[in-house]
């Protein structure tokens, strides 16, 4: 308990330096590894995120990790995230184990209780995107749609199941 508030000097200089250059690190490799490595995320996105703040504190705080270490486990969490979602973009199967499908919530006014309680969300949810896009009313949404990142997209003018924006989008329970 004698080191509660106060260790050494050298601990908290080590603690200064190294989180200046750790930081620094992981904002050039994120940069080298272009936009998609933070962007809005998915679960697989969102668990490299995690991933790489565990990291970030360990190399922080933990004096059996040294600097180089902690660069080189952040290089390879961004490296494996890069490769993984490159290959996502080429590969139909690994998109389809990396990242889940949009599921369709609302289609013409109707609700499809089925595939929000499959989806556990509540129709709260559904009026709070419906208010964000100033639509006051379900019978006014053509679709609503949870997207693989948990947001919920309203679309007030869809013409058919066949439109475009919404070819991936899981229709279960629409006539």
């Amino acid at each position: 308990m004698d080191k509660l508030f106060f260790d050494n000097w050298e601990s908290l200089g080590r603690t200064f330096i190294i989180t200046i250059l750790a930081y620094l690190a992981l904002i050039f490799l994120l940069r080298i590894s272009g936009k998609r490595t933070l962007s809005k995320m998915n679960a697989f996105d969102f668990v490299v995120t995690i991933a790489l703040g565990s990291t970030l504190a360990t190399v922080l705080l933990n004096k059996n990790v040294a600097l180089m270490e902690g660069i080189l486990a952040f290089a390879m969490l961004i490296f494996l995230q890069y490769a993984v979602t490159w290959l996502s973009v080429r590969i139909p199967v690994v998109k389809k184990i990396v990242t889940s499908q949009p599921s369709l919530l609302v289609y013409k006014g109707e609700v499809l209780e089925k595939t929000m309680k499959k989806e556990r969300i509540k129709t709260e949810e559904i009026y709070l995107a419906a208010r964000d896009k100033g639509i006051t009313e379900i019978s006014e949404i053509d679709a609503a749609v949870l997207e693989t990142t948990g947001d919920i997209t309203i679309i007030s003018t869809l013409e058919s199941l066949d439109a475009y924006a919404i070819t991936d989008v899981t229709k279960k329970g629409v006539m």
